[in-house]
């Protein structure tokens, strides 16, 4: 069984706003988008927009357990339900499955600052770290800030009470969580699906980690592609969710069907010159993209990879219109593929799209290609 898989709800949350329409708007414009490149200098980051929270989350004791991340999480979820029509719908909620890509919450600061500047004069840096590690870290604080909490909040904020599953692993989480959703939806086993993630960049901890790695660009903002051999990302403040049914489904109910998921795809190669070239084309055939009027890329930004996605897609995709999603919302790792699938389905509702492709190469580990339709 290979049923039809549609798209009938979007949640949209970014430095862009929040909601379709200011998405497409973002998408179009040639203006950079808002960027804070203070706060954290000298790393930009793309900040969340100001958000009513009780227009998603009422109960102020629900958003206060919360952390950013979680709340920027269960808000898009809660437009995508409202967006496909079943906010009020208990039942069909109550079985509704879930599943989210998100990384993990916020870390104590106090105590990895600590750590990192005892290091520094440790004698024997490995045994200072593991007795600091086993007598400074709270379980309760790493309890509370595990990804699967945010699949936990949305099952108590909006109802969505079905089996739930979350992914973790950057960039490849996206693509698997939605792979996994279009499959379970194609074959038959569920009816409807909301997938998903969020991501807070206004974070000191995940500055600190991907510093270490090598990977942030400084600075004021640069075009994804136009970063050159020093490249790294900008990492953005996000959440994107997608109601997923199969078309019938879907016309049962009478809900409009924005787009078709076609395929998902996903690879991993070791990064050797040329890997990602040759992952890319063979995702490409894979899921049968043909001629593409937009291509939206989730390429980070670094060097040499993304000049190799560029000049790809460039072979791949001539007449297509290329846009970089980290030049209208930042980089949000694990949000990276599902933000593009939504804008994409909002491309084919909205603007008429024939076909739009969407790429999400991981920074370091993971590639990924979907492809999306009219219904």
């Amino acid at each position: 069984m290979n049923r039809p898989v549609v798209v009938t709800g979007l949640g949209l949350v970014s430095c862009a706003g929040e909601g379709v329409e200011a998405h497409l708007a973002a998408l179009d414009a040639q203006a950079a988008p808002r960027t804070d490149t203070e706060t954290f200098a000298p790393y930009p980051v793309h900040p969340a927009p100001a958000i009513a929270w009780d227009g998603q989350i009422p109960k102020r004791s629900d958003q206060r357990q919360m952390e950013a991340w979680q709340r920027l999480g269960v808000y898009a979820a809660g437009l995508a339900l409202d967006a496909a029509g079943v906010k009020d719908e208990a039942a069909l909620k109550q079985a509704l499955h879930l599943v989210v890509a998100a990384g993990g919450g916020e870390r104590d600061y106090a105590v990895d600052g600590a750590i990192l500047t005892g290091l520094r004069e440790a004698t024997d840096p490995g045994a200072y770290l593991n007795e600091r590690l086993q007598n400074d870290l709270r379980p309760t604080l790493f309890l509370a800030q595990l990804s699967n909490l945010l699949a936990g909040n949305i099952a108590i904020v909006h109802g969505v009470t079905g089996a739930s599953r979350t992914f973790m692993g950057e960039e490849s989480a996206g693509v698997d969580a939605l792979r996994i959703a279009q499959a379970r939806v194609a074959s038959g086993q569920i009816d409807a699906i909301l997938v998903g993630g969020s991501y807070s960049a206004e974070r000191p901890d995940v500055l600190v980690i991907h510093e270490m790695g090598g990977y942030l660009a400084r600075g004021s903002f640069s075009p994804v592609f136009q970063r050159g051999e020093t490249g790294g990302f900008i990492l953005g403040s996000c959440a994107a969710f997608l109601m997923l049914e199969s078309a019938d489904h879907a016309a049962g109910r009478g809900a409009r069907a924005l787009a078709r998921l076609e395929a998902v795809a996903s690879d991993r190669t070791r990064r050797e010159p040329g890997g990602v070239a040759a992952s890319l084309e063979t995702l490409w055939r894979q899921v049968g993209i043909a001629a593409p009027d937009h291509v939206l890329s989730g390429a980070t930004g670094l060097a040499p990879i993304t000049a190799e996605e560029r000049d790809t897609l460039g072979r791949l995709a001539p007449e297509a219109r290329l846009r970089a999603l980290g030049d209208v919302i930042g980089h949000g790792l694990e949000v990276a593929a599902p933000f593009g699938a939504a804008l994409a389905a909002a491309l084919v509702a909205n603007h008429g799209a024939r076909e739009v492709a969407v790429t999400a190469i991981g920074h370091r580990r993971g590639e990924g290609v979907l492809r999306l339709v009219p219904a």
